[in-house]
């Protein structure tokens, strides 16, 4: 299944499961967008993203973290 910026959940999931001991919140936006762009079932324009989109990935991300 290709991933696309409005995956958020999806996208969350796969950057829990590579950086499982990460916390979403110190990571930053420049690093997030390289790191999900940089997933193998993305397939979206990385030029697509916005700091609204980022945002919801790092909430969705920081979910997944507190409830592992």
């Amino acid at each position: 299944m290709a991933l696309t910026w409005k995956d958020t959940e999806d996208i969350a999931i796969a950057l829990m499961g590579k950086f499982p001991d990460t916390d979403p919140l110190t990571v930053r936006f420049m690093d997030l967008h390289r790191w999900v762009t940089e997933l193998s079932d993305f397939a979206d324009d990385p030029k697509a993203s916005n700091e609204s989109a980022l945002e919801a990935i790092q909430m969705a991300w920081h979910d997944e973290y507190k409830n592992r």
